[in-house]
């Protein structure tokens, strides 16, 4: 029995030792593949936080408000305001021009009389406080209050701006306009309570800070790299579904697999020597890919991935999740009749397995149904156990169950595989 797997490994070798081309793709394609979109995700990243974004800024209120927004812009470490286009003043039509046009990414909007507005509006409202407090004069008489009209700050957006952009500029501009209320509605009561008499403190009394996870005293910070090798790894791994599918397609058109079936050799024993065969393969690319992360990327400005203390534990998430791509492999070979059958439907199903199990857009931003359909995808089992070792830390045992479920997947397609083909040979 030993021999007769180890006679089927040595010719599923062989087989794709005759490819040598494709043989090379297969390792070749994956590492040109997570090199370039790990480094344009992490240069997208250093894009947004190192280097300023240009946005316009149409100030008609030319009053406190707009001064002080102007000079929060400034110092911020993301922005760099323009307000004149040519050495020409910007009006809102140019700047809503610019931006619809793709030239600018934003333009902010002051509206006229903010200042003035807000500080009377801020003064109505402290007076009226101060009036119910008992600590204006009652004998005055109270004149008829102005109607003063809600502002409205304008943000005109590139259309090709992505909406988590948007959401954080958004978020920044309404709590520094907040900020200016504040201040606002303080010094209005200095004024009101006397300067003298009391002195507010304007810091933000409650701030925010990020608890990082500790791995032997230090502390582990997610980057590009930790995201991006174990999501293209299982992506690579599962495009061994093309190659193996295609290649007993070939046996079963060639008649290599009626000669196999003549010798004493059960369909099982075939199925054995191309799990090992194409799991092989699959931990070398695996290696390849984290060789790649660790060597290489420091060298073209990379991080270099974090793999100490978790070598193990990672290779036995990628044998498993290797075993899962060999069984849908096999079932798709199995099934599938001609080559024009495998390979278009292998490359599709891989692709949508890796777009609804996380590989492209994580789980967590996905609709409702989406996330429970993604539960369903041997990737994101894959890639969740990859995530769970290399970023929370997991023990084993903690692994089982995700691994487990990728075991559970290899069993499933082959069994079917070799239930379709017994029954396909009896018909």
């Amino acid at each position: 029995m030993i021999y007769k797997i180890w006679v089927s490994v040595v010719k599923e070798f062989l087989l794709l030792k005759r490819d040598l081309g494709g043989l090379i793709i297969l390792f070749v394609m994956p590492l040109v593949l997570v090199i370039a979109v790990t480094l344009i995700q992490d240069s997208t990243f250093k894009a947004v936080t190192n280097s300023k974004i240009q946005i316009l800024l149409v100030d008609k209120d030319k009053g406190s408000v707009s001064k002080t927004v102007f000079e929060n812009l400034e110092k911020s470490n993301y922005f760099t305001v323009v307000t004149q286009i040519d050495n020409k003043p910007i009006t809102e039509e140019i700047a809503k021009e610019n931006v619809y046009k793709g030239k600018f990414q934003l333009a902010i909007v002051i509206p006229e009389n903010l200042s003035s507005d807000l500080q009377a509006k801020v003064e109505q409202n402290v007076e009226k406080i101060v009036s119910n407090l008992g600590l204006t004069d009652s004998t005055s008489t109270s004149e008829p209050q102005r109607v003063i009209k809600e502002k409205e700050v304008k943000l005109y957006f590139d259309p090709a701006v992505q909406m988590s952009f948007k959401n954080a500029v958004m978020s920044s501009i309404d709590k520094m306009i907040s900020q200016i209320e504040t201040k606002s509605i303080y010094s209005t009561f200095q004024k009101q309570l006397g300067e003298e008499t009391i002195n507010f403190e304007q810091k933000s009394f409650i701030t925010f800070k990020e608890i990082i996870p500790k791995i032997n005293n230090k502390e582990v910070l997610p980057n590009s790299v930790q995201h991006n090798v174990p999501a293209w790894t299982l992506f690579a791994i599962f495009f061994i579904v093309i190659p193996l599918s295609i290649n007993i397609v070939k046996e079963k058109t060639q008649g290599t697999f009626v000669r196999l079936r003549t010798n004493p050799v059960s369909n099982l024993v075939v199925i054995i020597g191309k799990t090992i065969t194409y799991s092989i393969i699959c931990m070398i690319q695996f290696y390849m890919m984290v060789a790649v992360a660790v060597f290489l990327f420091p060298s073209i400005g990379l991080p270099s991935l974090n793999i100490e203390g978790h070598f193990l534990l990672t290779s036995v998430v990628a044998l498993f999740s290797g075993f899962s791509a060999v069984g849908f492999g096999i079932l798709l070979g199995t099934v599938a009749s001609t080559q024009e059958q495998s390979a278009p439907f292998g490359a599709t199903s891989v692709i949508i397995l890796a777009a609804i199990g996380g590989v492209w857009v994580p789980v967590f931003a996905m609709p409702k149904i989406m996330q429970y359909i993604a539960k369903s995808s041997p990737m994101n089992w894959g890639l969740e156990a990859f995530y769970d070792v290399l970023l929370r830390n997991v023990s084993f045992v903690e692994i089982i169950p995700r691994i487990s479920l990728l075991f559970l997947f290899f069993i499933i397609t082959t069994s079917i595989a070799l239930f379709y083909d017994k029954k396909k040979r009896t018909v």
